[in-house]
C-alpha cells in the first residue's frame, strides 16, 4: 500500500471514531444505528473525494505535465507505431483473411503502407498487380501483368529480394519515380501465390525483416483463407451427400401409396402429390447451410405427413417445442434425416408401431439450441451403436442398420461447428433411440 493510501486510511479511522464518539457518548441519548451509519458514510464521502489520494490519482494538470514529459522520453520504436498503427493490430483486421481479391489486395495495401516505411505499396498474384498504392500507379495499373523483373525473379527463387537500383527494378516505364524495392513471396503452404513488394523513391530499400516479417502474415491469413474456403467445399460435399441420400425406397413406397389412394380417394391423392412435391423442393432447393427452425419444422412435417399416410395409425409423432426455437438458425438437413431414421430403423421394423417424439429447447444462458428426437421401436444392438459412436463409417458389415444418415449427419456438423456441438446417440433394443443435438445458438 502506498503512503497516501495508508494516510487516507488513517484518516478515516479517525473520522469515523469522531462519528462514534459524538453519536454515542457526547449525544444523549445516543443515536440509534441507522442514523450513525447515515453520518459516518456522509463524512467518509466528504474525506474521500476531498483528499487527492491513489484511490483519485494525481491532479488533471500534474498528470498532463507527467504524461507529456514521459512521452518526450520515450525512443520511438523503428517497427512500432505509424500513425497509431501496430503491426498487430493490422493483422488483426487483415482483409486477406477473405482470399487474395482485388478489393482484399488493395484494402491491404492502403492498411499496411503507413506500417512499412514505403513510399508505394504493391500486391500481385503470379500473373497480374492486383493492388498499388502510392508514386508509379499511373503505369503500374491493377490488372496488367506484371511489368518488373524483379517480382518474377522473387516468384522463381521464392525468397525475398531487395533492388538497391533502378535498374535492377526493371519497369519498362522511363520516367518510373520508384529508385528501390524489397520483394517478398507470399506463400501458402509451399506454393507461391504472389508478392508484396514495398518501393522507396530514394536510394535507401525498406527495411527487409519487416517485409519478411508482413508477408509471413499475410501468407498466414491467406493460408487461413484457403482453409475456410477447402471446409465450406466439404460442407457443401456433405450437404449435397445428404440430398443425394433420400431414400429410393421412401420416394418408392410413397408414389405407391399416392397410386393406391388416386383409387379410394383423390383428393387426398393429390395432397400427397403436393406434399412430395414440397418436400423435394425444399430439400433440392434450400440455399446455404441454415435455415430458421420453423423452415426445418415444416420440413418434417411435410415428411411425417406422408408416411403417415403410408404407415397409417402405426406411426405417431408427438412436438415439444419451445417457441423461441422457431426463430433459431440451424443447419438445413439435420432433424428431418434424425427423423427419418428414427421413423426407417425404429417404427418401421415394429409390429405395433410406435411413437416418435421431437423435442427442441433454445437456452439463451448458454446461447445453445439443443434438438431430441426418440422413438420406442426396435432400438439398436448394443455393438451396432459402439462402432456407430466411435466413428466408424456405415456400409461396413453389420452397420447398415444405422444407414448413412447418422454417420453423415455427425460429419457435416463436424465441418460446421468443430467441437463446439454434442451428437449424442443412446439405443436400448426393444426400447427404442435416443438422439440428443446441440449446437451453438445462431
Amino acid at each position: 500500500m502506498r503512503g497516501g493510501s495508508r494516510l487516507l486510511a488513517g484518516v478515516l479511522v479517525v473520522a469515523w471514531g469522531a462519528v462514534y464518539l459524538i453519536t454515542q457518548v457526547l449525544v444523549a441519548p445516543a443515536l440509534g444505528v441507522l442514523p450513525t451509519l447515515a453520518a459516518g458514510l456522509v463524512v467518509t464521502t466528504v474525506v474521500v473525494l476531498g483528499y487527492p489520494s491513489a484511490l483519485r490519482g494525481p491532479r488533471s494538470g500534474a498528470t498532463t505535465r507527467k504524461r507529456s514529459r514521459s512521452s518526450a522520453r520515450r525512443p520511438r520504436d523503428p517497427r512500432g507505431v505509424r500513425d497509431g498503427l501496430t503491426i498487430a493490430a493490422a493483422g488483426r483486421s487483415m482483409p486477406l483473411r477473405n482470399g487474395l481479391t482485388l478489393d482484399a489486395a488493395r484494402r491491404t495495401a492502403q492498411l499496411i503502407r503507413p506500417l512499412l516505411g514505403g513510399d508505394a505499396i504493391a500486391i500481385t498474384d503470379t500473373e497480374q498487380v492486383l493492388a498499388f498504392v502510392g508514386p508509379g500507379a499511373d503505369h503500374h495499373h491493377v490488372g496488367g501483368t506484371l511489368q518488373t523483373r524483379v517480382s518474377r525473379l522473387a516468384i522463381g527463387k521464392k525468397r525475398t529480394v531487395v533492388v538497391h537500383g533502378r535498374d535492377g527494378i526493371g519497369c519498362p516505364e522511363p520516367d518510373c519515380p520508384l529508385r528501390t524495392a524489397v520483394v517478398a513471396p507470399l506463400a501458402v503452404a509451399d506454393r507461391v501465390v504472389g508478392t508484396l513488394k514495398v518501393y522507396r523513391v530514394h536510394d535507401e530499400p525498406a527495411p527487409r525483416v519487416l517485409v519478411d516479417d508482413m508477408a509471413s502474415m499475410l501468407s498466414l491469413h491467406l493460408e487461413l483463407a484457403e482453409m475456410d474456403r477447402e471446409r465450406h467445399l466439404a460442407s457443401d460435399a456433405k450437404l449435397d451427400a445428404l440430398r443425394a441420400q433420400i431414400n429410393p425406397h421412401f420416394l418408392f413406397n410413397i408414389l405407391n401409396t399416392i397410386a393406391s389412394k388416386s383409387r379410394t380417394d383423390p383428393e387426398e391423392s393429390r395432397q400427397l402429390l403436393l406434399r412430395l412435391s414440397d418436400f423435394f423442393r425444399y430439400a433440392v432447393r434450400q440455399d446455404g447451410h441454415f435455415a430458421e427452425f420453423s423452415q426445418e419444422y415444416f420440413f418434417v412435417r411435410t415428411y411425417v405427413s406422408l408416411e403417415q399416410a403410408r404407415f397409417g395409425d402405426r406411426l405417431r409423432v408427438r412436438y415439444d417445442l419451445d417457441p423461441q426455437v422457431l426463430t433459431a438458425r440451424v443447419p438445413v438437413l439435420v432433424i428431418q434425416p434424425i427423423v427419418e431414421n428414427a421413423v426407417k430403423h425404429g417404427i418401421a421394423d415394429s409390429v405395433t408401431g410406435g411413437t416418435v417424439h421431437l423435442r427442441a429447447r433454445v437456452d439463451p444462458l448458454t446461447r445453445t439450441t439443443s434438438i431430441r428426437v426418440s422413438d420406442d421401436g426396435v432400438g439398436m444392438a448394443p455393438t451396432v451403436l459402439d462402432r456407430l459412436l466411435a466413428g466408424e463409417r456405415p456400409g461396413t458389415a453389420g452397420l447398415q442398420h444405422s444407414g448413412v444418415g447418422l454417420w453423415n449427419i455427425s460429419q457435416r456438423l463436424d465441418s460446421l461447428f468443430g467441437d463446439r456441438y454434442s451428437f449424442d446417440v443412446a439405443s436400448t433394443p426393444g426400447k427404442g433411440t435416443t438422439v440428443d443435438l446441440q449446437i451453438p445458438l445462431r
